[in-house]
């Protein structure tokens, strides 16, 4: 699970989250939520998909099969809304849709925190834990220690149905001194009748195999690994044999791998391997190698200069790099001896590398790119000099000057940049800056200026830290009072990395005012960064913190590509299409300045096709933004696989705007492996039982064309905030088809479709609500789809603040969040650039399963 990657004291630098997080500015706290409605009707409830009633939840756990019911335990913080005091949550379900939480199941303690893992019914009492009569239900979790953040494997037993729990005395049982060693999946392998584990070296990118006869004693078998996408951290393996097309003669193993980040739609996802697995050894099939397509090419930097690309600023040194520059670690994967090298002068240095224009006249640019993981986000600027004003603080000189300090967070004096066991801050201006992190996350107290006039239009500051909101619980946020009351304020997004906000004030002019700012919060990201508050005419913008490849038409970025916190180069490719003989530029950007602050570029190439990553390349078993932890249950019955994952992503799950809950579970899926363009590929569709919950009398539509419109289907009964929609399409001339779901207040919608000419399914959430909490939640991800004999079948659900998709036999499926208004209930048929006919169409509203 991704623990690591939130907490404070993570051994696994998250760069991600460091960087690429927007800031915001509101005079009061987001419509995020009814936090006072009734249980289970706040706003962005989910109504069919399981949700705690209050509090933190992220990984399912412990997923088994027994005496009727299915197990769900899951990673929660009984004491908060973000992550933190990671226990095992408990709910239970007779059908895999209806659920009931029960109490704590697994209790974090002052030793240990309780990560991830499984669960299993020791139906032969191997480990003496109960007896045969009353076999014990047996938690193998990680113990993640509290001192020196050690992980090892555990165990914990129930003999009441897993309602009351007790932890192994001779705790851990599998102890190999690591940091990252977790997540332990263990199941029953008959043919050695031996227990086996599957466990994650997770920095390592490999999975352990494990064997042993009580649970106990454990003897390590092989290990799998590094293979497929790697950008990230392993995590939640999980291995399982199913049917191929159903035939039971032919059994292939599956071994899931979730990764955080570099997954194929940025941040958390579910990867799989399909192969054999002997007991000891898994082996994945062979899927060759791979040709990236043949073009021209435009810059390979295999000369001494840059040649007619412009260099501004000093990262880009003299000339293409040979490879790795003092300080670096090695580079790989650049072409021929030369490459676009940023990490000259470290990650401190900046600068931009310009091409020439060009006249668009290949479908395709197809590049290598590597480096940080800091995308471009729309509206930043390159120009970081502050602006102008009369400075109500800069926190230099060592003191607080006339500000009062309460609590232990913001110690005696400005900070003089990152803390003991902080990830690197940037962003911040001259030598000092309020920064809450003194002795971790656990401290609070707030700090307050004196009292000022508010004497020009706008106050702008950099801040950095926690997304805590002013007004919810436990804030970790700057505000502007006025008589006492908060008028203005903002929180950070989870980034170490400040950047400008700015209040317009024009409204107080000649009023009396303090800023106060307040670290309440000892959770995840329970700290502030804040620098450079000033009083000024015009408002400050967002700087650009981005290391990027961006493809400029007409002044503006078009396309854009960004590393993967790798020094190891992979393609990447920009649609040119739309922009055939228009002028353009390349440019490669480095314009941050902390950790991974750099980019590396190389042999850009116009060509016919595009090139496919290695991410693109590897199995993903959805290609939305929300869904990991993918994990299955033990001991359903039928033989059955079902998985569930957590409905989130690390990028920006504890920004998401619910409460008092946090974290979503994936409608469980049933598996399969089926047969799709040759290949052997994993399928999956909602969990049968899911029909109980649709009301009688769906909507219906058939045979309804449109052309280059959308087109309301209200008419025929189809709205509502919790759907269940099944829609078959015929291909006719259009470029993209499909539905738009959620639509309403403002323009508000949720895009499901098909685009013919790249063969793809996609969800469009730009414009679905509330996204400003963070700058990687909205976009555009896509699945690859064939059509069937010129149709398109879909599965979509829709909940409250999420949509699933499932496309053609389950290979295509996309899962994201959405955050509309609850007033935005509307269903339209659409197509772009031509006809297409929405052969038939029946969408059910789905009862709540908490009423």
């Amino acid at each position: 699970m991704s623990r690591v990657r939130v907490s404070r004291h993570a051994r696994i630098r998250m760069a991600t989250v460091v960087t690429v997080c927007a800031l915001s500015a509101a005079p009061l706290a987001p419509r995020a939520v009814a936090a006072d409605a009734p249980a289970y009707t706040e706003t962005y409830r989910p109504q069919f998909h399981f949700t705690p009633q209050k509090n933190w939840m992220n990984d399912p756990n412990g997923l088994v099969y027994y005496k009727g019911e299915y197990h769900l335990f899951y990673q929660y913080n009984p004491n908060g809304n973000s992550w933190g005091d990671m226990s095992w949550g408990h709910a239970v379900s007779k059908d895999l849709v209806r659920w009931e939480e029960l109490p704590l199941a697994l209790a974090h303690d002052d030793e240990e925190m309780v990560f991830s893992g499984s669960a299993v019914v020791d139906r032969d009492n191997t480990t003496g834990f109960g007896t045969k009569e009353n076999p014990p239900m047996v938690a193998i979790y990680t113990s993640a220690y509290k001192n020196g953040g050690k992980q090892a494997q555990s165990l914990a037993y129930s003999t009441d149905r897993g309602r009351t729990w007790t932890k192994y005395r001779g705790n851990p049982v599998i102890d190999i001194g690591s940091d990252n060693f977790r997540d332990p999946k263990v199941q029953w392998y008959a043919p050695t009748r031996s227990w086996l584990m599957t466990v994650s070296l997770s920095a390592e990118h490999k999975v352990r195999f494990y064997s042993s006869k009580n649970l106990k004693d454990w003897e390590l078998q092989s290990e799998f690994g590094p293979a497929g996408a790697t950008g990230g951290v392993w995590e939640c393996p999980d291995l399982f044999p199913l049917a191929v097309d159903g035939d039971k003669k032919r059994i292939k193993w599956v071994l899931v791998v979730n990764i955080n980040p570099g997954g194929i739609a940025g941040g958390s996802a579910a990867q799989y391997f399909v192969g054999d697995f002997d007991g000891k050894t898994f082996t994945p099939e062979d899927k060759g190698t791979y040709t990236p397509p043949t073009g021209d090419v435009v810059q390979d930097f295999e000369g001494a200069g840059f040649g007619g690309w412009t260099a501004t600023g000093t990262a880009f040194g003299q000339g293409p790099a040979a490879g790795a520059v003092d300080g670096q670690g090695t580079v790989s994967g650049f072409d021929g001896t030369g490459l676009a090298n940023s990490f000259h002068g470290g990650d401190g240095a900046t600068g931009v590398l310009t091409s020439p224009s060009f006249t668009v006249n290949s479908p395709y640019l197809n590049f290598k790119i590597g480096g940080g993981r800091h995308p471009h986000e729309a509206g930043t600027v390159l120009d970081s000099t502050p602006p102008e004003g009369t400075v109500l603080a800069d926190f230099e000189g060592g003191t607080y000057g006339g500000w009062t300090a309460t609590g232990d967070a913001f110690g005696t004096a400005p900070a003089t940049g990152t803390l003991p066991g902080q990830q690197q801050v940037s962003g911040y201006l001259g030598s000092g800056l309020v920064n809450t992190f003194r002795n971790g996350d656990s401290t609070t107290g707030s700090l307050t200026s004196p009292e000022f006039t508010v004497g020009k239009r706008h106050i702008n500051f950099l801040i950095g830290g926690g997304n805590h909101p002013a007004g919810s619980a436990d804030p970790t946020a700057v505000e502007l009072l006025v008589d006492g009351q908060v008028v203005r304020s903002a929180t950070g997004r989870d980034t170490e990395a400040l950047n400008w906000v700015s209040w317009d004030v024009g409204d107080l002019a000649g009023k009396k005012a303090r800023i106060r700012i307040v670290d309440d919060n000892t959770g995840g990201w329970g700290h502030l960064n804040v620098d450079h508050l000033v009083m000024s005419d015009t408002p400050a913008q967002h700087v650009s913190q981005e290391t990027s490849v961006n493809l400029i038409v007409d002044g503006k970025v078009v396309r854009s590509a960004t590393g993967n916190d790798s020094e190891a180069l992979d393609w990447a490719s920009f649609d040119m299409r739309p922009f055939a003989g228009k002028k353009a530029q390349i440019q490669i950007l480095d314009m941050n300045t902390g950790g991974w602050g750099h980019v590396l570029a190389d042999r850009f190439t116009a060509a016919g096709e595009p090139a496919r990553s290695v991410v693109q390349r590897a199995d993903w078993a959805d290609y939305g933004k929300d869904y990991y932890a993918a994990v299955s249950w033990e001991n359903a019955p039928g033989g059955k696989r079902y998985m569930i994952g957590w409905m989130n992503n690390w990028d920006y799950g504890q920004s998401i705007p619910t409460s008092p809950w946090r974290g979503a579970q994936s409608i469980p899926r049933e598996m399969a492996l089926r047969t799709v363009d040759g290949r052997v590929r994993l399928t999956s569709k909602p969990v049968g039982s899911l029909r109980s919950l649709r009301l009688k009398d769906p909507a219906t539509a058939s045979g309804v064309s449109v052309k280059s419109t959308s087109k309301s289907l209200t008419g025929f009964g189809a709205k509502g905030k919790a759907l269940d929609i099944e829609a078959t399409f015929s291909l006719k001339d259009a470029d993209r088809f499909g539905l738009k779901v959620r639509t309403g207040a403002g323009g508000e919608e949720t895009v499901i479709g098909y685009d013919t000419t790249t063969q793809e399914l996609y969800v469009d959430r730009t414009r679905s609500g509330a996204g400003d909490f963070n700058s990687t939640f909205p976009g555009v991800q896509t699945a690859p789809l064939k059509a069937v004999k010129g149709k398109v079948k879909l599965r979509i659900l829709v909940d409250w603040s999420s949509v699933e998709v499932f496309g053609g036999s389950g290979e295509a499926v996309i899962t994201d969040q959405i955050f509309p208004d609850p007033s935005s209930t509307g269903v339209e048929v659409f197509a772009e650039g031509g006809t297409a006919t929405l052969d038939d169409l029946r969408a059910w509203r789905l009862k709540s399963i908490w009423r």
